[in-house]
C-alpha cells in the first residue's frame, strides 16, 4: 500500500465548471490551511500516511485510521494479489471524515473559490455550507461534535480516477453516527479494500511424473489440502466502530499445458475441488493407464524449443462478512504459477 493519500474535492451540480474554470484549484493541496490548525486532527492532503506493524498495517484517511489485519493472508514470495473474473476493481473513491468546521471553512474560503472565476459556482458553495441550505456557518458552533466528511482516493486504485469521485464537496456527520450516503466508509467499502489486500498463495502443483515429461504418457496432477485452504484480511475503523473480513477461498484449479498439441482431463481443464478440500488424486501404481481426475498428456517433445509453459490458476472464491450483520459476495479473483516443462521423447518411464 502507497503511504500517501491524496484528497480531490468537487462541486455537486458545478463539477463540470470546476474543473474547466480551475483544475488546478479543485485538485489544490491542504498543506496551507492544515498549518493554520496545528492542533487540529489532520486531513489527509499530503500528510495521510501508513505503517506496518506485524501482521498489521494501518493508513490514516482524515482523522480516523484504516487498519489491515493480514495475519490470515498469503505468505512468502510466491504469493500475489487475485484477480477477479470480471473488470471489477476496488472503489477509486470513498467518502470520509476529514475536517473539522474550521479547516473546512478555509479549505474552501482561502485556496477554492478565490480562484473560482464562475459567481455562480462560489454563490452555490456560500449557499450550500454557509447560508443555511442547508448548513449554516460551516457548522462551526458544532466544533468538536463531528466532522465533515470529503473525498479520499484510493491509493491502490491504479486506473484513472473519474471525475465523479469529487461530485460531493462534502456533509456532515456528528460524533459516534454512521452517515449513510453510498459512497461513505462502511463495512462493504470496507471489504473492497481488503479485497486489494488479499495475496493468495503460489500454485504450486504436484505432477507425476514430475520433472520432465514424456510424450504419450499421462501425467497426474494434484494439489494437496496443505495447499488449498482460505485466506483472509480484515480492515477495520476502530474509530467508528465498523469493519470487514473479505475470505478468498478456492474452489477449482485450471491447468493450461502451455500448447495445443496436448490433452488434458477433464477435457476443460478445470479440476474441481474435492470434498476432503484437495484438488486431483496422487498417482498411485494401481492406477495404472487410467485417466486422471485432473492431469495431461503431451502430444509433442520440446526436442529442439523451448520449454512448454505449463500454468495452474487456482480460482479463489471471495466472500465477506462485516459488522452489524453486513456481508455477501465479491468477484471470484484467479491466481496464477507458470512453470517451464520439458518433454521428451521416450517409449517407458518409471514414475
Amino acid at each position: 500500500m502507497r503511504a500517501v493519500t491524496k484528497r480531490r474535492f468537487g462541486i455537486m451540480t458545478a463539477a463540470a465548471a470546476l474543473i474547466a474554470l480551475a483544475p488546478t484549484a479543485a485538485y489544490a493541496d491542504r498543506s496551507a490551511s492544515d498549518k493554520e490548525h496545528p492542533t487540529s486532527p489532520q486531513p489527509p492532503g499530503t500528510s495521510a500516511s501508513g505503517k506496518a506493524d506485524g501482521n498489521t498495517i494501518s493508513a490514516q484517511v482524515g482523522v480516523v485510521t484504516i487498519v489491515y489485519d493480514q495475519s490470515k493472508n498469503g505468505k512468502g514470495s510466491s504469493a500475489g494479489p487475485v484477480t477477479p473474473v470480471t473488470d471489477w476493481t476496488p472503489p477509486e473513491c470513498y467518502m470520509a471524515p476529514t475536517d473539522t468546521p474550521a479547516q473546512f471553512r478555509d479549505y474552501w474560503t482561502k485556496q477554492i473559490l478565490p480562484n473560482i472565476s464562475d459567481p455562480s459556482t462560489t454563490k452555490l458553495i456560500y449557499d450550500q455550507f454557509q447560508n443555511g441550505h442547508p448548513y449554516t456557518n460551516w457548522n462551526l458552533d458544532k466544533t468538536g461534535k463531528g466532522y465533515w466528511w470529503t473525498a479520499v482516493v484510493n491509493p491502490d486504485y491504479q486506473g484513472r480516477i473519474d471525475e465523479g469521485c469529487f461530485s460531493n464537496p462534502g456533509f456532515w456527520t456528528d460524533t459516534n453516527q454512521l452517515p449513510t450516503e453510498p459512497d461513505a466508509l462502511s463495512p462493504h467499502i470496507l471489504s473492497a479494500l481488503a479485497y486489494a489486500q488479499l495475496r493468495v498463495p503460489g500454485t504450486s502443483v504436484s505432477l507425476s511424473p514430475s520433472g520432465k515429461q514424456t510424450v504419450n504418457l499421462t501425467t497426474w496432477a494434484w494439489l494437496d489440502k496443505t495447499a488449498v485452504k482460505p485466506i483472509s484480511v480484515t480492515a477495520s475503523v476502530p474509530a467508528l466502530g465498523i469493519w470487514a473480513t473479505t475470505t478468498a477461498t478456492p474452489v477449482a484449479l485450471h491447468i493450461d499445458p502451455g500448447t495445443p498439441d496436448a490433452t488434458v482431463y477433464p477435457a476443460s481443464g478445470d479440476c474441481p475441488i474435492n470434498l476432503d478440500g484437495t484438488i486431483g488424486t496422487p498417482y498411485t501404481s494401481a492406477d495404472g493407464n487410467n485417466t486422471p481426475p485432473c492431469g495431461l498428456t503431451y502430444l509433442h517433445a520440446t526436442t529442439g524449443s523451448s520449454p512448454y509453459p505449463f500454468k495452474a490458476t487456482l480460482t479463489w472464491k471471495i466472500s465477506w462478512t462485516g459488522s452489524n450483520g453486513t456481508g455477501g459476495t465479491l468477484p471470484n479473483g484467479t491466481f496464477g504459477t507458470t512453470t517451464p516443462l520439458t518433454v521428451q521423447e521416450i517409449q517407458t518411464v518409471v514414475r
